[in-house]
């Protein structure tokens, strides 16, 4: 061994594995002791201080178990969906204590269009929210309606499937709590009821919200324009939502 290589093999267990690996790019001799899994099973022992104690229990090389590991992967892309909207038809009622205020059969292309054109009058903050790029299903309110902050609005949500005849619960008999002033949203949340086949999926909410302009701000009535449904973190790309969607208790 030369006193070039012997100097190599003294510097290389001290860099990090970028560098380490960028050594190996360099030329053939630097990439015949870089590849050496001594220096990798460095880099480990640094990462991960017990895999060193059980050597050969990992069916493979210090370095490619460094490579696998060593940085986060990123998300993968998801296939397409089995569900489309076309499938579906969403079933929306909400009623007050005496009387039903809103109840509609919403085809699922109808809420994937959202709402194009709100109306002259909301507020900058909902017209923002409206037209960020996120996700979101939403549809115009036709007649529009009024409620007070003061009422028990309930509201329920089931979705059904054309494909098979089966229907599923996104939102049994919530009542609307939560208002968020900077977009105009009255809101109500139910956590989401997924098959047995998806064990270990769980508290995943689905959200509906109110999309209202203030009627009379004293009284705390609001006139809703606008329904909007969305799963919050859980899915924001249509692709996700549609995912989501399948994975109901469908019955």
């Amino acid at each position: 061994m030369s006193s070039y290589d012997e100097v190599l093999k003294a510097v290389f267990p001290f860099l990090d594995g970028t560098d380490l690996a960028s050594c190996m790019a360099v030329c053939k001799q630097w990439r015949e002791i870089a590849k050496e899994d001594y220096f990798w099973k460095c880099l480990c022992a640094r990462r991960w201080p017990s895999t060193c104690k059980r050597p050969n229990s990992f069916g493979g090389t210090y370095y490619k178990l460094y490579q696998t590991f060593h940085k986060r992967h990123q998300r993968q892309a998801l296939p397409p969906p089995r569900l489309c909207f076309e499938d579906l038809e969403f079933f929306i009622d909400m009623w007050t204590e005496d009387k039903l205020i809103f109840s509609e059969v919403v085809p699922g292309p109808i809420l994937d269009a959202g709402i194009k054109n709100p109306p002259s009058g909301v507020s900058e903050g909902i017209r923002l929210h409206l037209e960020c790029p996120q996700y979101k299903m939403t549809i115009p309110v036709e007649p529009r309606f009024t409620v007070a902050f003061s009422q028990n609005l309930i509201v329920s949500v089931l979705v059904r499937r054309k494909d098979s005849e089966k229907v599923a619960c996104i939102i049994n008999n919530s009542s609307f709590g939560y208002t968020d002033r900077t977009s105009n949203r009255f809101m109500a949340y139910e956590y989401l009821d997924f098959s047995p086949l998806y064990p270990f999926i769980s508290n995943t909410r689905a959200w509906i919200s109110l999309l209202f302009m203030d009627k009379d701000q004293n009284e705390g009535v609001i006139d809703v324009f606008g329904i909007e449904v969305d799963f919050c973190d859980a899915a924001n790309s249509k692709e996700e939502v549609l995912w989501l969607l399948d994975m109901l208790d469908w019955k």
